[in-house]
């Protein structure tokens, strides 16, 4: 049997592991329509000077110069929640693989705070609270879901099954992990999609978890191009 002991989480990590972004990468990208090769002076130059075109940009959706950057993330996550991410086309992904790992047996359970009652039709609903009943009964059908499962992994391991046999009677709630590396622009798009915020040109209505990787995200893009940040914020947070 696995020594792993099995842990159940509400929450998910994102973690920058590199990048190469910047609000003067916007700038310099741009200028080279107009500039050409005396754009390549920008390069380095501090962009808090070229507020306006970066806010222009935005505005008219003028999308590549935003493109000219690089984030990479480490992100753990429950299993569905890759399921969507990877829905974006726009950026690369590498996953931990259940064929040439042992899967631990970490997985996701809602917190508290997660609204667990639809209510409406499909394109025009909301979630709302449960009642403290339909959260235990949630967290403990979960749980023992879990429980069971990973027990007959390991079963199968035991019994000399092989990993990619055996990983097929995991839930979806198991935690996975994996590097995404997306430009500002993908990004941008991402966030628009995948969180609801007040004043966006298009509302959007995300699953919770995945709102939670992207509200991450976001933290870190505001920090490393805010004035690109402020401008997806102005443009009503619209990719341009």
């Amino acid at each position: 049997m696995s020594e792993h002991e099995i842990v159940f989480r509400d929450d998910v990590t994102v973690e920058l592991i590199k990048h190469s972004a910047s609000d003067n990468d916007v700038v310099w990208a741009a200028r080279v329509s107009t500039a050409g090769e005396n754009s390549k002076d920008a390069v380095g130059d501090d962009a808090s000077r070229d507020v306006g075109l970066i806010n222009y940009l935005a505005r008219e959706r003028h999308g590549s110069p935003f493109e000219h950057t690089s984030m990479t993330f480490f992100i753990s996550a429950p299993i569905f929640v890759f399921r969507e991410f990877m829905r974006h086309r726009i950026a690369s992904y590498n996953e931990e693989s259940g064929r040439y790992r042992e899967l631990h047996p970490v997985f996701y359970v809602p917190s508290k705070e997660r609204k667990l009652v639809q209510i409406g039709k499909t394109g025009a609903y909301e979630f709302i609270d449960g009642t403290p009943e339909q959260y235990e009964i949630t967290v403990n059908a979960i749980k023992e879901s879990c429980i069971v499962s990973y027990n007959n992994y390991q079963k199968m391991l035991d019994a000399g099954v092989a990993r990619e046999v055996a990983r097929a009677v995991l839930p979806v709630t198991l935690f996975s992990s994996m590097y995404v590396t997306m430009n500002a622009r993908a990004l941008m798009n991402f966030l628009s999609l995948r969180t609801a915020r007040e004043g966006s040109h298009f509302p959007s209505y995300p699953q919770r978890e995945i709102e939670m990787v992207a509200e991450k995200m976001e933290e870190h893009f505001a920090r490393l191009m805010p004035i690109t940040y402020g401008a997806f914020q102005k443009s009503g947070r619209i990719a341009p």
